[in-house]
């Protein structure tokens, strides 16, 4: 399966080193056995990334929950769905940086920035500055959404549906993006808690490892 930020990873010059969780042990690969290596060979091998996230060695503590996360990932995550990929890695950044997940927030950042996503929009995502990011206003919409099924789900209701629907996303859509921001939220907890360090992929971004997106290199004309 090509995962396109992973062979970035992959192929950098100047790979994030692996950092121990600082709270909770983890499951290392030096000391997997059983299903827990199997699983982590499957990983390497399927997905193209030469190590193992951390977020799967927090989940490796209980064998079953990371086998079924990385299948959930795999179908949820990386692939293109009612969503687009670029879509689901800004509701997966912007969750992550309202969370204070650094982890998350870094990964997701980077991997947005390989979808095409701007240094502009990563910036505004990260603050949560929506309105000068220059995003269409149907994103802006979609994110508010975002926004209130992470803070104050217990107060959505049909009216913020209907709006999202008349902004142009269609239901399947909308429960798409309700889908992912819960697993973030999900994400973004296991990994605080655990103490996960951010793995500093955004650092990529700066360097000849990972080229400028489309939209950055355009800019970057207009001003020459």
């Amino acid at each position: 399966m090509a995962i396109p930020e992973y062979e970035r990873i992959a192929s950098a010059v100047r790979k994030p080193a692996a950092q121990a969780s600082r709270n909770i042990k983890t499951i290392e690969e030096s000391a997997a056995s059983g299903e827990v290596a199997a699983l982590y060979d499957h990983f390497r091998t399927h997905f193209g990334r030469p190590n193992v996230p951390g977020i799967l060695k927090c989940f490796a503590t209980h064998p079953p929950l990371l086998r079924h996360m990385m299948d959930l990932s795999e179908h949820l995550i990386f692939s293109e769905g009612s969503l687009g990929r670029k879509h689901k890695e800004m509701i997966a950044t912007y969750v992550s940086s309202q969370n204070s997940c650094p982890y998350c927030a870094d990964s997701h950042g980077f991997f947005l920035r390989v979808h095409g996503g701007t240094a502009q929009t990563l910036d505004a995502l990260q603050s949560g500055d929506l309105r000068s990011s220059g995003l269409p206003a149907a994103e802006q919409a979609l994110l508010d959404f975002v926004r209130k099924v992470n803070l104050n789900s217990h107060q959505i209701d049909r009216e913020d549906v209907n709006q999202l629907v008349q902004a142009g996303w269609s239901e399947l859509q909308i429960a798409e993006a309700v889908h992912v921001t819960a697993l973030f939220a999900t994400f973004n907890r296991v990994a605080n808690a655990f103490g996960l360090a951010s793995q500093g992929l955004l650092a990529l971004c700066a360097s000849d490892a990972v080229a400028p997106s489309r939209e950055d290199a355009l800019v970057e004309r207009d001003r020459s």
